[in-house]
């Protein structure tokens, strides 16, 4: 682990932890406590053996606590992989600190692995000197032949690097749960509360909300409730009674800006903005879904909120959704429709449509790995090539893309605002990354959110009387926006190009010519804020410019170079298209600018298009975020090759 700050002795009887509920505590001999000011832990196991609820109940009960976290769940597609497979690895890592951290940690000090391919699948992740927890129960001959260890690792001497403790999780659980009247079966089960509990008594973390949590999860069955309360008391009572973990750790709380906080996903957050947007325009919500990994939560997530009036539909594929969403956006309401990259393609036309119409649309595409199928639980930036061209014709559309899981409340709120007051679709790229990863939110106060002003037309628009639905705003060049049932604002609306002003049919070359200028000058004409750079001395000659997840590994990577003396500029891109106006000068500024990228170099690509520079790539698609000392040993060969060449010359 890192950063040791101090150690102290420890002296009490369990009365903060679950063994204070249970009675008085033998006397015991204290054990030290160690203060850190970080660790990252990883929980490993089976799909089947609930290393996602461990992990975001850790999580919870770290964000109450007051730690500033970031998480990455990572897990297979498949509902059921195989069990004790590598392919059936899941896990769930945590970064937590007693101050501002970005991403979920390069590599763990503690592994939770509990069973061999859980071990064999993550150790090559570690440090050494790590912290690994084995449930031995599950290291059988069969076991460990599944994945191909020839040798036992726990007694090979494979595993002389790290502190391995060795915990027969399996049977202690069994042990605890021996009166509880559950089948062995249903008793193994709670072996990750077991688990939990442990890791809760070995980094002092709080109880009652994870047994609330029990409790009302297994309301209709109190008896597994129990069970699993009693597993989780037992874990952290073996972490403070075994010899085997001869210390615990303190990771006090981070020093935030003053307010209150709660502990968020991405797609929670893009779920909120999006009610946020409806009640701060007024217009209500419907969503028309098909659901899709990993943008389904959103749909589960509004679901929910009927009280605001949001309106959920669940169409039967991917172009019903878009279209009932178009639909509803037609009638007046805000529209919305999300999907991963897959559903992207299959909505394109809908899409364009929506463009023609010129009607305020949300597309929110939570990216994944691909082509096709690809990679359904696992994170990419490769889609935004597709959010820019994808579509037939001249078919511009805006493009908003967060940063950070917490950013997504935000992105949703500026992506309603430009669909409104623009009167066209918006892309919104999120991503796994962010859909599926976690940290600390300050709550906003809704009064503090910006107003969103639908403007609807109210009556006819020109001396004779009648309404025409593309006459435009002079400043945005967005049309009336016509409530259907509204007397006088009559109107034909279609696919087929459109006669300025009037929007007849109209087939003639020259109006065509100006229907798509003046679409894509609307498009560029959108006010985004100008693009930030944070460069503290103004003689950094590198900027690394990111977009989307990449923002917290290539933060992390900038501070630990500046940490170390390096002099390197930083901007992030939240607005893809239109960019931001002063974008061109501040990439003039710079000698050299690097663009870390979860795809193949697609915003470089566009860079080098339209502003002729020679933007350098650094890629990966491994479906999985970049590491910041990664991100970091790029950029400092970045600047070593411009100083090498100053003395060259």
């Amino acid at each position: 682990m890192t950063s040791e700050v101090d150690q102290v002795e420890a002296v009490g009887d369990g009365s903060d932890g679950p063994r204070g509920r249970q009675g008085p505590a033998a006397p015991r001999r204290a054990k030290p406590i160690r203060r850190l000011d970080r660790v990252i832990i990883r929980f490993a196991g089976d799909s089947g053996d609930g290393m996602q609820l461990t992990g975001d109940r850790f999580t919870s009960e770290t964000a109450s606590f007051g730690n500033d976290l970031s998480t990455l769940p990572n897990f297979p597609a498949e509902i059921r992989a195989p069990a004790g497979t590598l392919p059936g690895v899941s896990s769930f890592q945590l970064h937590f600190a007693d101050h501002d951290i970005l991403t979920p940690g390069d590599a763990p000090n503690v592994l939770v692995a509990m069973n061999p391919a859980a071990l064999k699948a993550n150790i090559a992740d570690l440090p050494r000197g790590a912290e690994i927890i084995v449930n031995t129960d599950e290291f059988t001959k069969r076991a460990l032949a599944k994945v191909g260890y020839a040798l036992d690792p726990l007694s090979d001497g494979s595993l002389e690097a790290y502190h391995l403790h060795k915990v027969p999780l399996t049977a202690l659980t069994l042990e605890a749960l021996k009166e509880s009247g559950l089948a062995r079966k249903d008793a193994e089960r709670a072996k990750n509360m077991f688990a939990l509990g442990l890791l809760s008594w070995m980094y002092h973390r709080p109880t009652h909300g994870t047994e609330g949590f029990l409790r009302q999860k297994f309301a209709k069955r109190p008896e597994i409730a129990e069970a699993n309360i009693s597993a989780f008391r037992a874990g952290w009572n073996f972490g403070e009674t075994t010899e085997d973990f001869a210390v615990s750790y303190e990771i006090p709380p981070a020093k935030l800006p003053a307010g209150r906080y709660r502990n968020i996903s991405g797609n929670l957050a893009l779920s909120y903005g999006l009610i946020a947007a409806s009640r701060r325009s007024g217009l209500p919500l419907f969503l028309g879904s098909y659901p899709i990994t990993p943008a389904s939560d959103i749909l589960h997530e509004l679901s929910k909120h009927k009280n605001f009036g949001v309106r959920t539909f669940q169409a039967e594929d991917e172009i019903a959704g878009v279209g009932a969403a178009l639909g509803a956006a037609f009638g007046g309401a805000l529209g919305v429709t999300t999907t991963s990259g897959p559903g992207v393609a299959l909505k394109s036309e809908t899409i364009g449509l929506a463009v023609s119409l010129e009607l305020p649309l949300l597309v929110v595409d939570i990216q994944r790995g691909g082509p096709s199928t690809g990679l359904p639980t696992k994170t990419e930036q490769a889609d935004l090539l597709q959010a820019m061209f994808g579509r037939n014709g001249e078919a511009p559309v805006p493009i908003v893309a967060p940063a950070t899981p917490a950013e997504c409340f935000t992105a949703a709120l500026e992506a309603a605002r430009i669909a409104v007051t623009y009167r066209t679709p918006v892309l919104m790229l999120s991503d796994g990354y962010l859909a599926n990863g976690s940290e600390p939110w300050l709550i906003p106060s809704v009064d503090e959110l910006p107003e969103i002003r639908p403007d609807f037309a109210t009556g006819p628009n020109t001396p004779d009387g009648s309404f025409w639905p593309y006459l435009r705003d002079p400043k945005t060049l967005a049309r009336p926006w016509a409530v259907p049932g509204t007397p006088g604002l009559e109107h034909r609306i279609g696919g087929i190009e459109k006669q300025d002003g009037t929007g007849n049919i109209s087939y003639d070359p020259a109006n065509h010519d100006l229907m798509v200028r003046t679409r894509q000058a609307k498009i560029d004409g959108i006010a985004v804020p100008p693009l930030e750079v944070d460069d503290p001395d103004s003689q950094a000659r590198v900027l690394v410019l990111g977009w989307g997840s990449t923002y917290g590994p290539i933060t992390a990577a900038v501070r630990r170079l500046r940490a170390d003396g390096a002099q390197i500029a930083q901007a992030h891109l939240r607005h893809l298209n239109p960019f931001p106006a002063n974008l061109g000068a501040v990439l003039a500024r710079y000698e050299r600018v690097i663009v870390p990228e979860m795809n193949l170099g697609q915003l470089a690509l566009l860079l080098r298009a339209k502003y002729l520079i020679d933007a350098q790539s650094y890629n990966q698609v491994r479906g999985l975020p970049f590491k910041a000392q990664q991100l970091a040993d790029v950029l400092w060969a970045a600047i070593g090759t411009l100083e090498g060449s100053d003395g060259d010359e």
